[in-house]
This record gives C-alpha cells, structure tokens and sequence, in this order.
C-alpha cells in the first residue's frame, strides 16, 4: 500500500464537467451469467444513449482483461481483484461527467455493492439480466460451458463457481424469448421511466 500522498483538490469538479455534458454521470452495471445477453444489450443501449445525445463509455468484461486487467485470471480472488479495478475506472469516469456502461459477470454482491459504495446517491445503477442458467448454457457463443462442463474450465460461474443474483437490483431485465433489441429498448425506456437519464 503506498504511503505519503495526498489526495488534491481541483477547481474544475464533478458538478461542472456534468454541466458540461449536460448529462447526469452514473454507472449502468450490467450483471449477469455468461451468455446471458449482458455485452449485446450494453452494446444496444450505448447506441441508444449516443443517439440521445449522452456521453457514454462502455467497460466489457473481455475487453478490460485485454489490458487493464490481463494479469488476471478467474480464481476468486482473481474475480474480486478485476471489479475491484473496474469500479475504481468507472468511479473516475464518473468523475468526468460520463454515463458507464459496464457489462461482467461480477459474480460476487459484496464486489458490486464495493462499486456501489464509491459513488454517491443514484449513481450506480444495478441491472440484472435475468437470463437462465439453461438459456445460456443454450446459447454458449464462446463453448466456455461446454468445455466446463467437460472439465477444461475451472471455476466457471454457474458451473463450479457461484453467482450471487442481485436481491434489489434498480432493474431487473427477466428473459422471456425477447431479442436483445427488445430488452435494449426496455432498458433504455426503464432508464428513462426511473428518471436516471435526467439532467
């Protein structure tokens, strides 16, 4: 842990860079199991919200260990260590004014609510995306369950490693056979209908 430093206060703040973007800054964390459509929707709704004309940016799971957190794995304390540094990132986006969209499993609610506690009232938004365990399994676009299922993958969430669904999510996206259009496009009226898209 460092130590001697201190933290500096700057003239320019949250408040202002908001006013700037004329925006809200909040973060959309997308939660759910693999397959479940969590990317895909992030993916939609970041089109919506530009087209809206809000200033987004979006975390996806696979793309932050592209660097960010590339020397990671998925043990445990590997899992805790990457949404540990997702949520610090999106914090500092949210700092800048920015709407964040992120889209990960963060299988473990003391590690989203660890998000949740860094940033103030109505900032973090839980979105859970209520697709079942067999629906996935269905889908695999990557063959991750499958090959857990096999035995080649090790503490695959759903399989041999827990996943800790959200108790009071801000929304809950419930799958239903929707296209993830449909489930876009109710997030983003949801959004709109909860009043976190306001100014």
């Amino acid at each position: 842990m460092a130590t001697n430093i201190v933290w500096h206060q700057h003239d320019v703040d949250k408040k202002r860079r908001a006013q700037a973007k004329n925006q809200k800054p909040a973060v959309i964390w997308l939660t759910g199991l693999s397959g479940s459509g969590k990317s895909t929707i992030a993916n939609l709704l970041e089109k919506k919200l530009a087209e809206a004309g809000k200033h987004t940016y979006l975390l996806d799971g696979d793309n932050v260990r592209h660097g960010l957190c590339g020397d990671l794995g998925f043990s445990n304390s590997d899992r805790v260590e990457n949404i540990r540094r997702i949520s610090e990132v999106a914090k500092l986006f949210v700092d800048a004014g920015t709407i964040v969209l992120t889209a990960f499993i963060s299988p473990f609610k003391t590690d989203r609510d660890f998000c949740r506690s860094l940033l103030g009232d109505n900032e973090f938004i839980e979105v859970f995306v209520d697709t079942p365990l067999e629906e996935c399994e269905k889908r695999d676009p990557k063959g991750l369950y499958q090959k857990a299922r096999q035995g080649d993958i090790k503490d695959f969430t759903g399989i041999d490693s827990s996943y800790e669904a959200p108790e009071s999510a801000e929304i809950t996206l419930t799958f239903n056979g929707q296209t993830p259009e449909q489930s876009a496009e109710e997030l983003f009226a949801m959004l709109q209908e909860k009043g976190y898209l306001d100014k």
